[in-house]
């Protein structure tokens, strides 16, 4: 569908498919890209659940580096989840497209689709094209390279440096992991003329500046900030969308639809990230991946959530912004910001202000976010407390919904008498309407030793924090116990070796 740019200039709106370029004319606004795929005849990527927890759709698609250079990473995703539009001017591969485009045939066998193959990584095969564009992203990750043995030793790292968690997205239900696993750590290196690989030595497509209507709605994508506040003052109703992992399960599982859906997660502005002695700034539309990466363990409480969000394929979509956006009483980041006493910061075309995050949520799904203003980035002060933990209670260790998710951050310094509670801050999700900070645990903790004694009548207390209800994944009694039980943990994983 044509577009036209401020300057007259005219381009199709499309998407680079296997090297292919595939138009974007005609395709209904809230298709998926698995569905646009699909409808292209590559059928590889399947939908298992459509709402990205299974990873049958995985395909990859080229991304600026995560760590901020100017290089290509390619990076896997849940395409069932991301709007067909939301892709306008990127680079695709499905699985169908990894040997041809390593200079193979179409017949040859990409290594990973080899190494699958012999090692009985696939039966019914439904899941398998979507294992194996999560394992050629991490296949082709850069800085993966050979440990000889020297690096981690256990289940999840392999000598070839392959990171097992990088397929923790995916999910099978008849082959059994063994073999899959078997297949991730026989893999080598990409040949010197794969195509692939050489294309992350080169930038990644540059955002497209999107408008697409197809008689019923609209998807927009602005070319800046101001653009887009002007958009959302103008249109109330608009749907907001960075990674649509949110929102991408409300159009497939309860048939939303919006008549303008405004994509921000290619916005220069929200995409900034700072880091000085006093605070971290992280730009509302990263993804949690370049999060990840850039933050390099200057916040641990922050790293320690990280791999217990969802997966890599969500993670490698969703945004801070959209987290604290959606208002969800269950996210994992809003404890864990809660704890770090974060501020987001929030812009209209009237201006912007910063509020605290501790006074943001006001209702189930409701903050002071006013119409037309938007998320733009989430302020942590600094220096972070000396002592900080993530617990997160779920039926699953990974890619799983938590029942209870608790932040600690707490600094704890030497005393006449031994080691005292400085300062205490504890983010609780699950627990509430909303996110919630634990005031009454805090004052239970603040000035007093730290020893069991404390630490005992203070989860007393924490067990009476929020409003815990039952429903599919946990009843009130088994949270309220945990939010206790959560303390104690604590204690006895740090002990007394806490000062600072």
């Amino acid at each position: 569908m044509p577009f036209v740019f401020c300057d007259g200039r005219v381009r199709m709106a499309g998407i680079v498919v296997n090297g292919e370029p595939r138009d974007l004319h005609g395709v209904p606004l809230h298709t998926n890209a698995l569905d646009f795929l699909r409808g292209c005849g590559l059928t590889g990527a399947k939908e298992g659940c459509a709402e990205g927890e299974c990873g049958a759709c995985a395909v990859m698609v080229a991304r600026p580096a995560p760590d901020g250079s100017d290089a290509t990473e390619w990076t896997a995703i849940n395409s069932c989840l991301v709007p067909a539009a939301s892709l306008d001017g990127q680079e695709v591969v499905t699985s169908e497209g990894l040997s041809p485009m390593s200079g193979r045939a179409p017949e040859d066998l990409h290594p990973v689709q080899h190494e699958m193959a012999v090692r009985g990584g696939s039966q019914c095969g439904y899941c398998t094209p979507g294992f194996v564009c999560s394992m050629a992203a991490e296949f082709y990750r850069s800085g993966r390279a050979a440990t000889n043995g020297s690096g981690p030793r256990d289940h999840y790292h392999g000598d070839n440096g392959f990171d097992l968690h990088a397929i923790s997205g995916n999910l099978c239900r008849c082959t059994g992991y063994r073999p899959i696993k078997d297949a991730a750590f026989a893999l080598g290196f990409p040949a010197a003329d794969d195509e692939l690989a050489s294309r992350r030595t080169t930038t990644a497509p540059a955002p497209a500046v999107t408008q697409l209507h197809d008689g019923e709605a609209a998807f927009l994508r602005p070319g800046g900030l101001a653009a887009a506040l002007q958009l959302l003052h103008d249109h109330e109703d608009a749907v907001v969308v960075a990674g649509s992992t949110d929102w991408g399960v409300e159009v497939n599982l309860r048939g939303r639809r919006a008549g303008l859906v405004v994509a921000v997660d290619r916005l220069p502005e929200l995409r900034a990230f700072s880091a000085s002695e006093a605070e971290v700034r992280i730009g509302a539309a990263l993804t949690l991946t370049e999060i990840e990466r850039r933050l390099k363990g200057r916040l641990p409480l922050l790293a320690a959530m990280m791999p217990q969000f969802a997966s890599p394929l969500i993670r490698n979509g969703a945004t801070l912004g959209g987290n604290l956006g959606t208002g969800s009483p269950i996210g994992d980041a809003p404890p864990v910001l809660l704890a770090l006493e974060a501020s987001v910061v929030l812009a209209s075309v009237d201006g912007g202000r910063t509020v605290p995050l501790a006074d943001y949520f006001t209702g189930y799904r409701e903050s002071v976010r006013r119409p037309g203003e938007l998320i733009t980035e989430v302020v942590v002060p600094l220096p972070a407390a000396g002592l900080t933990a993530f617990h997160k209670i779920a039926k699953r260790a990974f890619d799983d919904i938590s029942s209870v998710a608790v932040g600690f951050a707490i600094d704890v310094r030497d005393g006449a008498d031994g080691p005292v509670v400085q300062k205490a801050r504890i983010g609780l999700g699950g627990v509430a309407a909303t996110p919630i900070r634990a005031w009454a645990t805090e004052a239970a903790l603040e000035g007093r030793p730290w020893t069991e004694e404390t630490v005992d009548a203070a989860a007393d207390v924490m067990g009476g924090e929020g409003t815990p209800i039952s429903d599919q994944r946990a009843s009130a009694d088994f949270r309220t116990a945990m939010l206790s039980q959560s303390l104690r943990k604590l204690w006895f994983e740090s002990g007394a070796e806490v000062t600072s």
